[in-house]
């Protein structure tokens, strides 16, 4: 039999090995989104095109979705602590070549190896929590790991931009070298040794799509995803129109919008946890419901905030509720299952946002709600018809 992991005997916290792992998902997502921040003075550093710098976000996320994949069938006879300090270490490599370079294209070339990093720790992540606490505690510890996503969203990017505005962008992305490398370092010390439980082939993909409950479960996370960033790409002009609602409270909102995840993260973890299918019923519908009433409330400040955070806590359960799912739906092959997710997730990330971008062009800012709302019912219908513990 495998080696795995000392579970720890403690109650009554959780490990510093499940703080360091959330470490290593908030420093990836930072990574990943924090152009987003720096896009005007990132171009116009480098002389492109602030579509052409938009590539540094897109690229990353599509070679993730592809690194979810692959490099746990790579790395299948290795241990994961390794894994894990390897790809921050690389990460944080990638970040100062980021910092120092000469042209757009070396920048380019470097996010395109980010990409590899966020795949390949998501991709080991995600199912790590069983492994590291008792089983009472694993809601909790993959609520806490994923908590990484929120928790860059609200304080990561936004210090990153508050860096780059203040010294320049090649420093924001110094501070992400730094943070990477203290995370290896981190990881390294506090991590028990991790051999693979179940190294991972590749024919195991098409294997576990043959699940219907794990299969079930990824189309309704798709869906998901993607009607979430068809609208939430286009948010800040839909919150424009709002009567009353200049620029700077757009940011505040924002903002709030970002604190409403990070608690709707253990909310959804802490229901999940109990009960995979239930949370996922009641985040499609509240998701469905929040983006669709956004269309006629747009009149009203009062109602258009109220929504907005409703949509914060949402949105923020979706993704640790959905890798609850995908544990249960596969517990002989958990790291599997959980890079389909991962892979899953990037390719709906980047086709969420290239749909809103079309409707958005095409038909109307607004519209986008309508489509993002509309592919959160699909899935809440698609969760429906799941029966609890059908395999």
């Amino acid at each position: 039999m495998t080696e795995t992991a000392p579970v720890p005997t403690g109650r009554r916290s959780l490990p510093l090995s499940v703080v360091a792992v959330a470490a290593a998902t908030f420093s990836v997502v930072t990574t990943e989104m924090l152009p987003v921040g720096l896009l005007t003075s990132l171009s116009s550093g480098l002389h492109v095109s602030d579509g052409t710098a938009g590539l540094t976000v897109t690229l990353p996320g599509l070679v993730a979705a592809l690194a979810a994949l692959l490099l746990p069938v790579a790395a299948r006879r290795a241990d994961r602590r390794a894994v894990l300090c390897a790809l921050m270490l690389l990460l944080g490599a990638v970040n100062l070549l980021s910092a120092l370079a000469p042209s757009f294209a070396v920048l380019l070339g470097a996010r395109i190896v980010v990409g590899l990093c966020i795949g390949g720790v998501w991709a080991v992540a995600a199912s790590l929590a069983v492994r590291l606490v008792r089983a009472e505690s694993i809601g909790r510890a993959t609520a806490v790991i994923f908590s990484g996503i929120a928790v860059a969203s609200v304080l990561g990017v936004p210090a990153g931009t508050f860096l780059g505005e203040l010294a320049g962008w090649r420093w924001a992305f110094g501070a992400v070298a730094v943070l990477g490398v203290a995370v290896a370092v981190l990881l390294a010390v506090v991590l028990p040794p991790l051999p693979p439980a179940e190294p991972v082939r590749l024919g195991v993909f098409p294997e576990l799509l043959q699940m219907p409950r794990l299969r079930i479960g990824l189309i309704a996370v798709a869906l998901l995803v993607v009607g979430h960033f068809t609208a939430y790409t286009y948010v800040r002009p839909v919150l424009e129109r709002v009567p009353d609602l200049g620029a700077g409270l757009v940011s505040g909102l924002l903002l709030v919008y970002g604190v409403a995840g990070i608690a709707g993260n253990f909310l959804g973890g802490s229901l999940a946890a109990r009960d995979p299918r239930r949370a996922l019923l009641l985040i499609s519908a509240a998701l469905g419901a929040v983006m669709l009433l956004l269309v006629p409330a747009g009149g009203s400040l009062a109602v258009s905030v109220v929504l907005l955070i409703a949509w914060g806590l949402s949105y923020g359960g979706v993704s640790v509720s959905s890798q609850n799912w995908v544990m249960e739906a596969a517990p002989g092959a958990r790291e599997a299952a959980s890079a389909l997710f991962a892979g899953v997730f990037n390719v709906a990330i980047a086709v969420g946002a290239l749909t809103g971008g079309r409707v958005a062009d095409g038909i109307g800012v607004s519209d986008v709600l309508l489509v993002g709302g509309g592919l959160a019912v699909v899935a809440l219908g698609v969760v429906a018809v799941a029966r609890n513990g059908a395999e």
